[in-house]
């Protein structure tokens, strides 16, 4: 190992911010960074913005190359958010040039974004998951007395039908639907 941080320590945080700490300072469009996971962003309006944006993925990867921090090119995507030219944006490195995928959704921090920006999605796989769970309460527990069940709703099932579906469960019909079928099947 060449570089990077401890995992488990109690200075590996503080060693990890200090690590990253220069990090938006090499690059001109903005930047969002949680923990590991870094996004750079920009409005394009021309195809100056997607040549400055080409030039700020240039510039981590001289970044990347100083630090000795390697990205992973097949977990690095592209996604523009509403109508958006179609350029295509690459990695080129010691190792070779890579496409960087574009993709239509992706998973931030446990919620899934759109390129549309509509979360249904998110609310019909949160359903999902909320009835997969009920399912196996039902399958493992073939009697239960109402307060059982409901410390059981309250701690299993309920925790994934409300992580994000307060926001707009009503944005839209399909939306709305995968929310009621919830809502009445969770009452058997």
């Amino acid at each position: 190992m060449l570089s990077g941080v401890p995992q488990g320590s109690v200075l590996g945080p503080i060693l990890f911010l200090l690590y990253v700490n220069k990090l938006p300072s090499w690059i001109l469009s903005s930047i969002k960074m949680f923990a590991d996971d870094t996004k750079v962003c920009r409005v394009i309006e021309s195809d100056l913005d997607c040549d400055a944006l080409q030039m700020d993925i240039d510039a981590l990867l001289n970044w990347s190359d100083q630090w000795l921090h390697r990205f992973n090119p097949q977990k690095c995507k592209v996604m523009s958010l509403g109508h958006s030219r179609q350029y295509t944006y690459v990695m080129a490195d010691a190792a070779g040039t890579f496409v960087i995928e574009r993709t239509t959704e992706e998973r931030d921090l446990g919620v899934i974004r759109a390129d549309n920006l509509k979360p249904t999605s998110q609310f019909v796989k949160a359903a999902a998951k909320a009835l997969s769970v009920l399912g196996v309460v039902r399958r493992h527990f073939k009697r239960l007395d109402p307060q059982d069940f409901l410390i059981i709703y309250k701690s299993y099932i309920r925790p994934h039908h409300e992580y994000y579906i307060q926001v707009g469960h009503h944005i839209n019909k399909k939306t709305s639907a995968a929310s009621r079928a919830f809502s009445v099947r969770r009452h058997y």
